[in-house]
């Protein structure tokens, strides 16, 4: 067990708290929902990472709203917020990298484009519970600000300065560190129904495909670029970035989503796991690390939901019995060292918990009530309904 933090925040609890409730275990749920209203502090004189809390514990605690629609509950979301909202108090309105959760100071200008983008859901979920629009005006504010320093190719790179909004790089791509700036602008634009969001997403994608989309070995890959130019960087790829078949499916491009899925699946397949980080052009594990990551399980759940191909709910099926062949110990489940021998770390994220086993059950669970037509997934998979 490993504390993030000299002070618990309850992070493990909080972000598995909505699989429990849509796989049905009431009575777990029920104990975190009680200590987060009796026991949970967050007046804390502690800095956090504004984009790890954001998601795991804002984002679990306006869906623990969502589903109880317990005040005490509401009222620990909208002090977290607000504890967060000083990280936003930037040159650009990006927020910095840490807030200290008592005192409001930051620290940090330099973030990547996830870190910088991906509180719409989480924010603007709390501003629709609140009636307070601000959480979701500086959520907003942070993902057009990094939208509007675009190139003229209309790309962005991996790193930004909050306060100045200079770039730290060059090299673009759909893949970790940027994933979820990209996600979030599709997903609010649905979620909030966002002009704004929307056009920002139809233009992001258009780039996307001019310039970042690569056929190779007739097979779709998303490769590094330099945003300026366009020209490739490289052909590296992690497997945070198979998220993207999931965000294809949900933009209603089919075809392309398929494609990626297949290119991921094999890779997987060729190894009983995938890597951490892969180069497909020379087809070349760079990191073999596998760390019970969710997002190929995400995207062959959205593949089976909209299209309803009997494959993807095998897909599915052959991720789970590898995971449980591979990283089930006697205790609890575990990264892998090393995809090829299979060697087991001692460490398991709270994704795991939030979204790996929340999209295993959902491609086989059918439920009709929590699916992406009637919700939108956060990048840590809490399900928000999207009519009010």
């Amino acid at each position: 067990h490993m504390d993030w933090y000299e002070n618990s925040l309850g992070i493990s609890l909080i972000d598995a708290y909505s699989t429990m409730k849509v796989m049905g275990l009431e009575e777990e749920a029920a104990q975190v929902q009680k200590y987060v209203a009796d026991t949970l502090d967050f007046d804390k004189d502690q800095f956090v990472k504004t984009f790890e809390v954001n998601i795991r514990v804002l984002g679990g605690l306006v869906a623990m709203y969502q589903f109880t629609n317990d005040p005490k509950v509401l009222a620990r979301a909208e002090d977290f917020g607000k504890r967060l909202l000083p990280a936003y108090n930037t040159g650009t309105g990006i927020p910095a990298y840490w807030v200290n959760l008592r005192t409001g100071q930051i620290r940090g200008d330099t973030v990547n484009l996830a870190e910088g983008g991906s509180s719409l859901i989480e924010m603007g979920m709390l501003s629709r519970f609140t009636g307070n629009p601000v959480y979701f005006d500086a959520a907003k504010k942070a993902s057009l600000a990094i939208h509007d320093r675009r190139s003229a190719l209309g790309l962005i790179a991996e790193n930004i300065n909050v306060q100045t909004g200079q770039w730290v790089d060059s090299v673009s791509h759909i893949g970790c560190c940027i994933d979820s700036y990209f996600e979030y602008l599709l997903k609010g634009a649905i979620l909030f129904g966002d002009a704004d969001l929307k056009r920002a997403w139809e233009e992001s994608i258009a780039a996307i495909n001019q310039h970042v989309a690569e056929e190779l070995d007739s097979s779709l890959w998303y490769a590094q670029v330099n945003k300026e130019n366009g020209e490739l960087v490289n052909r590296t790829v992690t497997l945070y970035d198979a998220y993207f078949p999931a965000v294809l499916a949900l933009h209603g491009d089919l075809e392309n989503a398929a494609r990626y899925q297949e290119s991921w699946n094999n890779l997987w397949n060729t190894y009983g796991l995938e890597p951490m980080v892969y180069d497909y052009g020379r087809k070349d594990i760079l990191h073999p690390a596998y760390n019970l990551n969710p997002e190929i399980i995400e995207s062959a759940y959205y593949l089976y939901y909209f299209t309803g191909e009997e494959k993807y709910k095998e897909m599915a099926a052959q991720y789970f019995r590898d995971i449980m062949s591979y990283c089930r110990t006697e205790v609890a489940f575990t990264n892998i060292k090393d995809v090829r021998t299979k060697e087991q770390k001692d460490h398991m994220e709270t994704f795991f918990l939030a979204e790996t086993m929340k999209y295993l059950y959902l491609v086989f669970a059918n439920r009709k009530d929590i699916n992406p037509r009637t919700c939108v997934f956060s990048t840590e998979a809490h399900p928000f309904y999207i009519s009010e």
